[in-house]
């Protein structure tokens, strides 16, 4: 044997890489998760409980901004006034409506367009209950709406007394889909008024309202009598092509009194979201159950992490006394999270979905599932489960080899 050389058993080995030691430290993990099975159900169902219950909620906070914004969005136009006091668009606070015209004198603005909004009841043409709907009234020739359905009947809106009828609104509103497939255009009682159904239109529900109906600007006077002919609560403005919506917004914020705010569409949709999330308590209630949900899944997946390396004890100090670090055995428990995470996950993705569509159908809500939506819960389930590990981490510092043996 040459000077110097070593035999081969006696070679060195070089200790795996990160990426190695991981999948080790995963393989590891299910394995020892395995073994347990009653257990490794126990932690799945906590994880996909905390799942379902995050979707939910945070579904219904979704739903929640998108139905309030529905209004909104559906109009065109690249700046809005309204009343600094209004808090949301279902209790709007009149304002002048010479407003619209002092912002004509502005060359840039092409249109400015009156949009009425209030609540009246609605009797039900099937059983004669009454129930609040949302108006919504506008010039027909304004084209500052585009609601699914509503263009083919804009000429007959103009006639007196017509209406539509939002088709998404809640049930208990009557099945006026079917009267007017039956009958054509029917009298219904909004209000003390008899008004005619002629169409359909798409909105949906919200919050604030639970239906909508469309009319003319003129139809809504008729209808809302104690409304001032010069009071409006929303004016959309066009302006002409090639137009700067930012300096436009400005001058006319110095030509217009206080009495009104100039707003682009997102920051009106921002406005109305704020309502919903920090003047009323169902945001919070939303974030907090979300919340809940994660402390819940937290708590149950420590207590397994934690039962598991407790009755594990001796096999770590085996590992320790055989030099596996701390660092590996870490890895270890984070990786039994991790399975732990993308096992709970993947039924509560798929609960989820199925119970958006059955809570959807029920309540006319916007649920809907989507890839950022379900990205962030597993962001959210990984990251509580790898708290609960790092926890349960801490039972590791007892897996001392001299003590077990």
């Amino acid at each position: 044997m040459p000077d110097g050389a070593l035999p081969r058993a006696a070679t060195l080995r070089r200790p795996p890489g990160i990426g190695t030691g991981t999948l080790l430290a995963i393989r590891l993990a299910w394995r020892q998760l395995w073994s347990e099975k009653a257990r490794l159900a126990s932690a799945i169902a906590g994880v996909m409980f905390a799942c379902v219950l995050v979707f939910m909620q945070l579904g219904f906070r979704a739903a929640l901004f998108d139905s309030a914004t529905a209004l909104i969005g559906a109009m065109r136009g690249d700046l809005f006034l309204m009343h600094p006091l209004t808090t949301a668009s279902f209790r709007p606070e009149p304002f002048p409506r010479v407003r619209a015209y002092q912002a004509l004198a502005l060359p840039e603005v092409e249109r400015a367009v009156p949009v009425y909004l209030a609540q009246a009841t609605w009797r039900n043409p099937e059983d004669g209950s009454r129930r609040s709907i949302q108006l919504i009234g506008v010039d027909t020739d304004a084209g500052v709406l585009e609601f699914p359905g509503l263009a083919p009947i804009l000429e007959q809106l103009k006639r007196t007394d017509t209406i539509a009828f939002d088709a998404r609104s809640r049930p208990e509103f009557g099945a006026v889909s079917r009267l007017l497939e039956e009958r054509g255009p029917f009298e219904v009682q909004v209000g003390n008024r008899d008004m005619q159904v002629v169409g359909l239109i798409e909105i949906g529900p919200s919050f604030g309202a639970d239906g909508n109906i469309v009319l003319s600007d003129v139809n809504f006077r008729r209808l809302v009598k104690e409304r001032l002919v010069s009071a409006v609560d929303l004016v959309a403005i066009r302006l002409r092509p090639g137009s700067d919506i930012a300096a436009t917004q400005q001058r006319l914020r110095a030509l217009l009194p206080a009495d009104v705010m100039v707003l682009t569409q997102a920051e009106l949709n921002a406005h109305e979201r704020r309502y919903w999330e920090e003047a009323t308590p169902i945001g919070f209630i939303f974030a907090f159950g979300s919340l809940m949900g994660l402390v819940v899944g937290m708590v149950i997946v420590y207590q397994i992490l934690f039962s598991d390396i407790a009755g594990h004890l001796k096999e770590y100090a085996t590992l320790k006394a055989m030099g596996y670090s701390n660092g590996y055995l870490g890895r270890v428990v984070l990786g039994a999270a991790l399975i732990l995470a993308v096992a709970g996950f993947m039924p509560g993705l798929a609960i989820s979905a199925f119970l958006y569509d059955v809570v959807g159908g029920a309540t006319f809500l916007p649920l809907a599932m989507d890839i950022a939506r379900a990205t962030s819960v597993f962001a959210m389930i990984f990251t509580m489960c790898a708290v609960a590990g790092l926890l349960a981490m801490r039972k590791l510092r007892d897996a001392n080899p001299a003590d077990m043996f």
